[in-house]
């Protein structure tokens, strides 16, 4: 298991929102399964947004790549971020004096190293993954890969090659107003709903428990 985020975690300042234990943080970052691959490059970062499948003991994250995404030659030490709900929050929703603007948020960081998987396993990655999204539509029966010609199969492998990110460390930040009052925070997550941002929903079931 990747260690614990340590104190020092640079991606926010405030502990309070980096109190997540690694194992909630990797089940947010799977059942996400989407998120933004960058590795270093020069003169700036190359970056990819991939949907991935993260392994149960959270050590390992496979994707796939176009073959023309310039990341493919660059293997090596990667990150990989995921976000969940985020939204901005008013001064006015806390329903007292003197307060900032702020944006709650949700973000996973997946350090580690990339590695070129063979083609040969390509197939069965795509399968693990469709299934994988596919059995979260049930009802839904799920589509498989054998609904696909052979043809469009070939063609489709010959345009992605498989990777895998060797997770060796986990950080988060789950930005939920942790460091308000309860009821303050509750305060505002009845209005976050009528504001903006992203899953505004889940955002303020998430600021209503937390």
């Amino acid at each position: 298991m990747p260690r614990k985020q340590p104190e020092t975690d640079p991606m926010h300042p405030n502990s309070a929102f980096r109190q997540t234990e690694t194992s909630d943080a990797l089940s947010i970052a799977g059942a996400r399964a989407f998120g933004t691959l960058a590795v270093n490059a020069d003169p700036v970062p190359h970056t990819a947004h991939i949907p991935f499948l993260l392994s149960e003991d959270g050590r390992i994250a496979d994707l796939h790549l176009v073959r023309s995404n310039p990341i493919c030659k660059l293997t090596g030490p990667a990150v990989l971020t995921v976000t969940g709900p985020d939204a901005y929050i008013s001064p006015d929703w806390y329903g007292i004096e003197d307060q900032v603007p702020t944006w709650n948020y949700i973000a996973v960081r997946l350090t580690g190293r990339l590695e070129a998987l063979p083609p040969e396993i390509l197939r069965d990655m795509l399968a693990r993954q469709s299934a994988f999204f596919e059995s979260r539509l049930a009802p839904k029966p799920a589509w498989t890969m054998e609904k696909m010609s052979e043809d469009t199969m070939q063609r489709f492998l010959r345009m992605i090659l498989p990777f895998r990110l060797h997770i060796e460390d986990v950080q988060s930040t789950i930005k939920l107003g942790q460091n308000k009052p309860d009821d303050v925070r509750r305060a505002a997550a009845s209005e976050v709903e009528s504001g903006f941002g992203s899953d505004l929903s889940r955002l303020a079931h998430m600021m209503r428990d937390t």
